[in-house]
């Protein structure tokens, strides 16, 4: 087997699309995958409607990448929401704003892109190993694959992108074993934690058996200072949805500080504390709570349940007292899921470690590419966003390394 140019070590977004880029450019590329087929997480994410980007202004899009916004903005703003939109068009997928401002397939599904993109690739003469799991580097510096037949292949190409994914899914391909292999080359981790995950409540035995599996509509979380606008679901163990997504971060780190979390939940942030006062103020005489929450507050009996979780006791009757609770009901949070239930992750490859052209500055050659990267953001588009954009940039980094090395022979 001939020796590509260049061995992009997973089949993922970030790793299909600079492929790609790489290809176009004229090199020889192979792809080397440890599951039995390409994009399984990427996949996984389209059967509910591929969430691609999102149509927000750049600058509002890019602060949603916190502390991680100063060294990937140069790579989103070379491929922004707009450029990804118009790949995916290029492929057939002909994307769509949806009302939330999120942008889709019309097809919805991951399924039809994805053949398509593979097509394409195939075209372009990308060669895809599937069924190879990284192992490393032998002591030639070739990189080293485990068949599933428990055989060994290597492969010694002019430069390697590593783009392996974070740890969550890991049925789906990416485990996070890559971690340790790193790290004996010397290259600092930042320890991998979930993200995009729901979290502990001690429910009510009640609130468990009746409400699991209900949604909490047009709702208000608050947090740090923070509030996110939108929904969450509760489940038997607690609860999930975008709007806690969006707060995962802080939330996960109060819990690791302090052992638990206090989440403030507005149950009618359409309505000021005084209108919702007005409204509970005429409850009619024999009226139950559950009725008169219904009919004055609106408050649908998931939502008048998870008043009766935060008192832990009987609703106040006072209206000013109750209108305070349906506008900042405190939900006492205990825990978070585990990394395998994530649907994404935090940590990873600091900043410090890669160079301008995600280039690993301990490792010449190798370059890496996104969620294995130390950066997270919220479900909405922005997580598919900034592994394609660092794809992207990778491989163009990867170009000018080898041109550079051309130059130097």
């Amino acid at each position: 087997m001939s020796e590509p140019d260049i061995a992009i070590i997973g089949a993922g977004p970030a790793g299909l699309i600079a492929a790609e880029r790489l290809a176009k450019a004229g090199h020889s590329v192979a792809i080397y995958e440890r599951m039995a087929s390409p994009a399984r997480k990427f996949l996984l994410a389209g059967r509910g409607g591929l969430n691609l980007t999102h149509s927000e202004p750049l600058d509002v899009l890019l602060d949603r990448y916190g502390e991680a916004r100063p060294w990937l903005e140069p790579a989103i703003r070379a491929f922004p929401p707009q450029a990804l939109r118009d790949w995916a068009d290029g492929l057939g997928a002909e994307s769509f704003i949806g009302s939330s401002g999120r942008i889709f397939p019309r097809a919805m599904k991951a399924s039809p892109l994805l053949r398509a993109w593979l097509a394409r690739l195939d075209g372009l003469g990308v060669t895809l190993h599937a069924g190879r799991l990284w192992s490393g580097w032998d002591e030639n510096e070739a990189l080293r694959f485990a068949l599933r037949d428990g055989g060994e292949e290597s492969a010694r190409p002019r430069a390697a992108l590593l783009a392996l994914g974070g740890a969550s899914w890991p049925r789906l391909g990416s485990d996070g074993s890559w971690v340790e292999l790193l790290q004996q080359k010397g290259i600092a981790i930042a320890p991998l934690r979930p993200a995009n995950a729901g979290f502990s409540v001690a429910w009510s035995s009640l609130m468990r058996e009746r409400f699991a599996g209900q949604p909490l509509k047009r709702i208000a979380l608050s947090f740090a200072g923070q509030r996110v606008l939108g929904e969450a679901m509760i489940d038997a163990d607690g609860i999930e949805g975008g709007a806690i997504y969006a707060l995962s971060g802080p939330l996960r780190e109060a819990l690791a500080r302090d052992g638990a979390a206090i989440l403030t939940i507005d149950l009618r942030p359409d309505l000021t504390e005084p209108e919702l006062v007005s409204r509970l103020a005429k409850r009619r005489q024999g009226e139950t709570m559950s009725n008169h929450l219904r009919k004055a507050a609106g408050l649908s009996p998931v939502a008048a349940a998870v008043l009766r979780e935060a008192t832990n006791g009987p609703l106040p009757a006072e209206p000013n007292a109750l209108a305070e609770l349906t506008k900042a009901a405190p939900l006492r949070l205990t825990g978070m899921a585990s990394i395998t239930r994530a649907i994404s992750t935090a940590g990873g490859i600091p900043t410090e470690e890669i160079d301008r052209d995600f280039m690993l500055k301990r490792l010449p050659g190798v370059f890496v590419a996104g969620e294995m990267l130390d950066w997270e953001a919220p479900t909405g588009g922005y997580l598919l966003q900034a592994c394609f954009a660092t794809g992207v940039a990778a491989a163009e980094g990867i170009g000018r390394f080898l041109t550079t090395r051309h130059a130097q022979a």
